[in-house]
Order: structure tokens, then C-alpha cells, then sequence
């Protein structure tokens, strides 16, 4: 089982120990990259491809690494609308 799919599993089962790395090295399988949502976006984190329609916006949690519940659910939620889960 390669890294992708361990990746997807920690997503699909235990959202309290998924990080912002996590989702952003997920991401980059399905192609997205992080882009800034500007110079005042502050913690947002805009993550786009060229091969999906939907725009990905996180908030970078700190001091802690991990995502909070509601933003698990609404990655997990986008990533099913694109197809990807």
C-alpha cells in the first residue's frame, strides 16, 4: 500500500490525527498545489489544479498541527464531489 492510500484510509478514520501536511501531501497526489490566498489571507491556504474544477481552502491550524473535526469533513466532502475518494 503506497503512501496516497495510507493517506486516504487516515482521512476516511481517524480525523482528530489528520495535519494540515497530511492534507497538503494528499492534495499534491491529486494534483493541487498551495497557493496563497493573497498577501493578507493570513492561516488561508488556497489549494488549486488544472485538472479539477474546485478550489480547495484550508485554514492552516496553530499552534496545533492537526485539522479540526469540521475541516476533515469538508475536505473529505470536496474530495468526493471531484471524484478523488
Amino acid at each position: 500500500m503506497g503512501q496516497k492510500e495510507k493517506l486516504i484510509l487516515k482521512l476516511k478514520s481517524n480525523p482528530r490525527t489528520f495535519t494540515f501536511d497530511d492534507a497538503e501531501t494528499l492534495l499534491g497526489y491529486f494534483t493541487y498545489t498551495r497557493s496563497n490566498k493573497g498577501k493578507t489571507s493570513g492561516s488561508r491556504v488556497m489549494f488549486v489544479s488544472s485538472e479539477y474544477k474546485s478550489k480547495i481552502l484550508l485554514h492552516k491550524p496553530h499552534p496545533r498541527k492537526e485539522l479540526l473535526e469540521y475541516q476533515v469533513k469538508q475536505l473529505i466532502e470536496q474530495l468526493e464531489q471531484e471524484g478523488l475518494l
